[in-house]
C-alpha cells in the first residue's frame, strides 16, 4: 500500500473518530433531569420543557433549528409559580397551565426566598454585582436584594445563591410573554390556582366617563422602563384652517390603567392597596379572631368575558412550613382544604363599605388580593409591588 493511500486511510478514520465524539458530547449535553415529558395537552414541544402551541400546524424538524419567536401576547394575566421540592417552575395564563420546566433554586447557604413577588426588572445580558460578575443572561429581577429568574446550569438539584435558574430556552421565551408587575409565587410544594367564588371578593364598577381621582398616572412598559400615561387631545378645526385641540376629547386615548394591588396584613390589622409599584392608600381593618392563624392566600382577577360580566377570580394558598413539615403534600382538586381556608379568610375579614366601592371603581383584570399572617416585607419598596415573606 503507498503511503499516499495510507495518509488519506487515516485522516478518513479520523475524521469518523471525531464525528462520534461530537455526537456523544451533544447528546451529554442535555442531563437527564433537565428533560420533561411531552404531555398531549400541550402541543407545542420545546427543547427540554413544553409550552402550550398557539397555532394550530405541525412541527418540522427546520423549526426546531430556528431561533426561538417571541410569544404571542398573553390573552389574560400571567402567573409564574416555583416549587422548591420538584425544582420545578410553572407558568399560567388566565388561570391554566401552559408551559413548565425543570429550575435550579438557592442551596442551604443561600437559600431562595418563599413567599410572594413580581417581576420588577428585566434586563437580556445582566451580571452580577454581587458574585463576581457572573452571567445572568435573560434575568427577570423579583428582589432589590440580588434574588432572580434567569438563564443558568441546572445540576438537577438546588445550586444557586438563591436564584431560581432556568433553561436557556425557557428563559427566553419566558423573558419574551411577562411584563414588569408579572406575579411571581415561591412556595416549598407545588402550588396552583384554583377559581374561587365569595361574596367578599370584590366587584369592578361600571366606568364613567370622568376620570376617577384616584387614576394613577403611572404606567409599566413591557420592558425595562417606566412611562408616563400622556393625554391626546383631538385636534379640531380652527375659522382660519389650523388645528385646536378639543379639550372634550384629552384623556378619551389616554394609555390603559394598571392593575391594582390590595394587600391585607393580620399582623398589622391594616389593607394596603398599590397601582403598578405605586402606594395608594391604605386603611386599618378589622379582623375577627385577630390571634388565629389565617395563612397567606393569593387572589387574582382573571380577563373580564365582557364588558359588565360577574369577574373570575382564582386563588393560590401557599401552605406554612408546618404543614409541609408533616408530610402531607396539599390537595388541590376542586373541594380540597385550601379554598376553604382562602373562603374562611375571607370571611373574617371586615372592611368598611366605601373602601370596598373605592377599590371597585379601580378594579381591573390582573389586579390581585393579598391575603396574609405576615406584614410587608422589607424587600418591598417604590419600585416594587408588595412583597410577602412567608418563611
Amino acid at each position: 500500500m503507498s503511503a499516499v493511500n495510507l495518509r488519506r486511510i487515516m485522516r478518513f478514520i479520523r475524521s469518523l473518530l471525531l464525528a462520534a465524539l461530537a455526537i456523544c458530547m451533544l447528546s451529554a449535553g442535555t442531563p437527564a433531569h433537565a428533560r420533561s415529558v411531552f404531555w398531549p395537552q400541550f402541543r407545542y414541544w420545546w427543547g427540554d420543557h413544553h409550552f402550550r402551541h398557539k397555532h394550530q400546524h405541525k412541527q418540522t424538524k427546520s423549526d426546531l433549528t430556528k431561533k426561538p419567536q417571541v410569544q404571542d401576547a398573553p390573552k389574560g394575566p400571567l402567573q409564574i409559580i416555583i416549587s422548591i421540592a420538584d425544582q420545578r417552575i410553572s407558568l399560567y395564563e388566565n388561570g391554566a397551565l401552559i408551559a413548565r420546566s425543570s429550575v435550579s433554586t438557592g442551596v442551604e447557604r443561600h437559600p431562595t426566598p418563599l413567599g410572594v413577588f413580581s417581576v420588577i426588572s428585566k434586563q437580556k445580558w445582566h451580571r452580577s454585582n454581587i458574585y463576581s460578575a457572573a452571567p445572568m443572561p435573560y434575568m427577570q429581577r423579583i428582589t432589590w436584594s440580588g434574588i432572580a429568574l434567569h438563564a443558568g446550569d441546572l445540576p438537577g438539584y438546588p445550586a444557586s445563591h438563591g436564584c431560581i435558574r432556568l433553561t436557556n430556552d425557557f428563559a427566553i421565551r419566558l423573558w419574551h410573554l411577562t411584563k414588569r408587575g408579572t406575579r411571581v409565587i415561591i412556595a416549598h410544594e407545588d402550588v396552583r390556582p384554583v377559581e374561587i367564588t365569595n361574596p367578599k371578593l370584590f366587584v369592578p364598577k361600571p366606568k364613567v366617563a370622568a376620570a376617577s381621582p384616584e387614576a394613577d398616572t403611572t404606567t409599566l412598559a413591557s420592558n425595562d422602563s417606566v412611562t408616563g400615561t400622556t393625554t391626546h387631545a383631538t385636534l379640531m378645526p380652527n375659522t382660519d384652517g389650523t388645528k385646536r385641540s378639543d379639550p372634550a376629547s384629552a384623556g378619551v386615548r389616554a394609555q390603559k390603567v394598571l392593575p391594582i394591588s390590595v394587600f391585607v396584613s393580620r399582623q398589622l390589622n391594616k389593607l394596603f392597596v398599590r397601582r403598578g409599584f405605586t402606594p395608594l392608600f391604605d386603611v386599618p381593618i378589622k379582623i375577627r379572631n385577630p390571634a388565629e392563624p389565617m395563612g397567606t392566600h393569593v387572589f387574582s382577577a382573571m380577563e373580564f368575558q365582557n364588558e359588565g360580566a360577574a369577574i373570575r377570580w382564582t386563588v393560590v394558598s401557599i401552605p406554612e412550613k408546618s404543614s409541609f413539615n408533616q408530610g402531607t403534600p396539599p390537595r388541590l382538586h376542586k373541594g380540597s382544604p385550601m379554598p376553604d381556608k382562602a373562603n374562611v379568610a375571607l370571611e373574617r375579614i371586615e372592611i368598611a363599605q366605601d373602601v370596598v366601592d373605592r377599590i371597585s371603581e379601580l378594579l381591573t383584570p390582573g389586579s390581585s388580593l393579598i391575603i396574609s399572617d405576615h406584614g410587608i416585607s422589607h424587600e418591598t419598596g417604590r419600585d416594587t409591588d408588595f412583597i410577602v415573606l412567608t418563611h
